[in-house]
């Protein structure tokens, strides 16, 4: 039962990694503190350790399978994609050390105030003009780079929903603001995951599957089976999206998997 639900898992986390740029981390969490269950109150921090080095693989394929066109919008952010592997490397050290409990609720609080971000700002829903964004560009503050890597290292995540409506209000379709955010995952959680392999940790002993350092290594590749073909085909084949129905489903798998973090803890 668990083999079965990580396949199908990692198959809707390849899907979200190609339309949303998630890397998987907000659907493979909730999942791997379920499968994990018997490490009891680390199950959290296997999770978010072991979400880190699925984003790793999935977004370094996305990105791979990217235009140039697209990813030459991030020409000249070489300290923005920097300050992210900063972040995302410290942010590691501090999930392994932080209470499991405090990160569970960090990633709940950290999606509410999402869908309420992009729910309430104006330039999510609607795209804002060519003109308030610098052509060829991707208009994220180089400064923003460290926090957002640490908060996504820290909850297991890829820090797309914090750098999707950034890109989103600089004036990009989803489609390209979705894209870059799998460059931008990978910067951070590949210094991150490494981190991840490389901390001792007895917890992970008793999950169900072959574990390294905080990483249940099991998991993370049955998840991994799932998502890889569906990232290929999908960007061999990609799905016409109208723009701002594709913005509405971004919204709504936040709030779905919202509710699947808070099911899981109570």
């Amino acid at each position: 039962m668990i083999i079965l639900t990580l396949l199908l898992i990692g198959a809707f986390a390849g899907l979200t990694t190609v339309l949303f740029g998630f890397g998987g981390g907000f659907v493979t969490v909730p999942v791997i503190v379920w499968a994990d269950a018997a490490a009891g109150s680390d199950a959290g921090t296997i999770a978010v350790a072991t979400s880190a080095v699925v984003m790793v693989v999935n977004a370094a394929i996305a990105t791979a399978a990217t235009p140039v066109a697209v990813l030459g919008r991030l020409r000249g952010r070489r300290m923005l994609l920097l300050l992210l592997a900063v972040g995302g490397l410290s942010g590691a050290a501090i999930a392994s050390v932080v209470p499991a409990a405090v990160v569970s609720w960090g990633f709940i609080a950290y999606l509410a105030v999402t869908i309420v971000d992009v729910s309430v700002r104006p330039g999510f829903f609607t795209r804002a003009t060519r003109a308030s964004a610098p052509r060829g560009t991707a208009r994220i503050p180089s400064s923003y780079g460290l926090p957002i890597g640490a908060v996504a290292s820290v909850l297991g995540v890829g820090g797309s929903v914090m750098t999707v409506p950034l890109l989103r209000r600089s004036g990009l379709p989803m489609s390209e603001a979705t894209a870059l955010a799998n460059p931008l995952t990978l910067a951070l959680s590949l210094p991150a995951s490494i981190a991840f392999l490389a901390l001792p940790h007895a917890a992970p002993v008793h999950a169900p599957f072959l574990s390294v350092g905080l990483v249940d290594i099991g998991a993370a590749a049955l998840l991994l089976a799932g998502a890889i073909p569906v990232i290929v085909v999908l960007r061999r084949h990609p799905l016409p999206i109208p723009d701002r129905v594709h913005a509405w489903t971004y919204l709504a798998l936040l709030v779905t998997v919202l509710a699947a973090m808070l099911a899981s803890l109570w």
